[in-house]
């Protein structure tokens, strides 16, 4: 995925987005902790077709949702590797 970012006086950081498809969506990140997320029409890329608002801990769900690995499950395999690592010093 393409991004790029440009600061918006007074309003925060606009990260602008592309995927390997060509689907363009864009993630304003305003102060203090609102985050807007634009997404844009495949055949007309100026207009856009959905606005999503999310508050910053509705942000924190969306985003860990999407991550690859929820951080539940990494902290989980440190304790495994943690508690591996005690055992064999024994």
């Amino acid at each position: 995925m393409e991004t790029t970012h440009s600061t918006v006086p007074g309003s925060g950081v606009l990260h602008d987005c592309q995927t390997r498809d060509g689907q363009q969506f864009r993630i304003l990140v305003a102060r203090p902790g609102k985050r807007e997320i634009f997404v844009y029409d495949t055949t007309e890329p100026d207009r856009v077709v959905a606005r999503i608002v999310l508050e910053e801990d509705e942000a924190d769900q969306v985003a860990e949702l999407l991550h690859s690995q929820p951080i539940t499950d990494r902290i989980a395999e440190l304790e495994r590797r943690v508690a591996q690592l005690a055992g064999s010093e024994r």
